[in-house]
């Protein structure tokens, strides 16, 4: 049974504004809130993650997060819309940068995408390492971070390793782009010691293995050199865990390979596959903090993404029907 506070997630947050315009629009979404009907949806990669993992584990508080948001009406908006999901937030809140926004503009059933940083590029360790927010570390079992915030607070997400790797906690990332791959190369590295689970996409296995110079776009070869790179700590063996879309799900662990086929969907029914992603890792990490099987976690990941795909933004029904 996953308790209070048992997984801890660090990103970058993103208020989802999503609406139906016209194509004069595309370029002006600063008016999209004023203009449009919209959708205000808690993104951001990491945020996307931990809220479906909430709403999968149906138990109050069971998740946290932590990210750096502005002063102002979106961070509230942000603030409201993470409450309700049920996600206990540890917000900093910067005083001069606006809350980071990302427009989900859809013409014809098609997205644009416009992302603006802003507030969430702002993230500063000393805010985790306030009392208040660093219990939230203490009381975490599991954290999980996206490749993302690597380009934010690398100090922050050392903290959080080391903290996981001297207390015997399980600590996760996201290689998140194929840009963190290639243009983060050096802070990516630092941390790969302390992953105990990384996940990742095709994509992102086959540019992570071109910058490493391992000559080989075989995703199941990847997975399996990514899980054997040295470790800070033994006690456990690193998993490698990458999708590929509709093709099976590959998970590398103890030396070992694992193919899980993942739940086809009719391409009518396909809505928008943004936060697909984010949804498997969410409903795979509800199931590991609940110390289930691997196979028990990739199941979850497949049925999270199989709904989320079927409905518009990463979001989802009231109730998750998993069992």
């Amino acid at each position: 049974m996953a308790q209070e506070g048992i997984l801890l997630g660090m990103g970058n947050p993103l208020l989802d504004i999503s609406s139906v315009v016209d194509d004069d629009f595309l370029n002006k979404y600063d008016e999209m809130a004023s203009k449009y009907n919209v959708e205000y949806i808690a993104g951001g990669a990491t945020q996307n993650s931990i809220r479906v993992a909430q709403w999968m584990l149906q138990i109050p508080g069971a998740t946290s997060y932590i990210g750096c948001i502005g002063k102002d009406k979106f961070g509230e908006e942000m603030k409201k819309n993470s409450k309700l999901a049920g996600v206990n937030v540890h917000y900093y809140e910067d005083e001069s940068a606006s809350t980071g926004t990302c427009a989900v503009c859809v013409v014809g059933g098609e997205r644009s995408l416009v992302a603006n940083l802003s507030a969430a590029n702002c993230y500063k360790s000393e805010h985790l390492k306030k009392p208040e927010n660093w219990a939230l570390v203490e009381k975490a079992k599991y954290f999980y971070i996206a490749g993302f915030f690597l380009t934010v607070s690398p100090d922050s997400i050392r903290l959080v390793a080391e903290h996981a790797a001297a207390n015997n906690k399980v600590f996760m990332m996201n290689l998140s782009a194929p840009f963190i791959c290639e243009f983060f190369k050096d802070a990516l590295e630092k941390v790969l010691p302390y992953m105990d689970y990384i996940f990742g996409n095709e994509t992102e296995a086959r540019t992570f293995s071109k910058v490493q110079g391992w000559e080989t776009d075989d995703v199941e070869e990847i997975a399996l050199k990514l899980s054997q790179w040295p470790k800070a700590s033994e006690i456990r063996k690193r998993t490698t865990v990458i999708t590929q879309g509709a093709d099976p799900v590959v998970v590398a662990q103890d030396g070992k390979l694992k193919k899980f086929p993942v739940i086809v969907l009719p391409k009518d029914k396909l809505v928008d596959t943004n936060g697909a992603g984010d949804a498997f890792v969410g409903g795979f990490l509800s199931q590991l903090v609940q110390e289930k099987p691997i196979e028990e976690c990739v199941r979850a990941g497949c049925y999270a993404s199989h709904v989320i795909i079927q409905r518009s933004g990463c979001t989802y029904p009231e109730k998750p029907e998993f069992n």
